[in-house]
């Protein structure tokens, strides 16, 4: 089996349900969700005059390569109503892969590792919950160092339910 690290989230509707809807089709779809991280809150990142984002970081063992896996979490997005409107927008739902085993994928429609992880707190703290010794497969460094270095400093918070 495969292991691959996703974080999902999302700013729009009902976000713990949209959290839950998208970890059970994830199940159904792409392989077993094996961990998670706690669900954490978030000023929006990028854009921000749009409402905050609950993010969440999964562990998940999947039988899809790279580039299925990418068309099963597009199929996910796409029952759930997501609509790619406009970069860093409000969304009902994201699901990003952040890392697939140790491998290095680059091309033009998925990169792995996820590219801008290193740089985002809302990405780190819930992956350092689940795999704070996984290195980074370019930068050599684990999930702690990088999350220690992390040049953003936007506020990430444990999420209450229903907030």
């Amino acid at each position: 089996m495969n292991q691959a690290y996703l974080l999902i989230g999302g700013n729009l509707g009902e976000k713990w349900k949209n959290l839950e809807v998208a970890r059970t089709k994830l199940n159904a779809k792409a392989g077993k969700i094996v961990s998670f991280s706690g669900i954490y809150k978030t000023a929006a990142w990028g854009k921000t005059d749009q409402p905050p984002f609950l993010n969440q970081a999964l562990k998940l063992e999947t039988w899809l390569s790279p580039k299925d896996l990418l068309k099963a979490i597009n199929d996910i997005e796409r029952e759930m109503g997501r609509e790619r409107l406009e970069k860093f927008g409000p969304r009902l739902i994201d699901i990003d892969i952040l890392f697939y085993n140790d491998e290095i994928v680059a091309i033009p429609e998925l990169r792995i590792p996820h590219p801008e992880l290193q740089n985002r707190r809302f990405v780190l703290v819930p992956l350092a919950d689940i795999a704070s010794d996984y290195i980074h497969p370019v930068l050599k460094k684990n999930v702690s160092d990088l999350l220690e270095n992390c040049p953003d400093r936007l506020d990430v918070h444990p999420a209450e339910p229903g907030n």
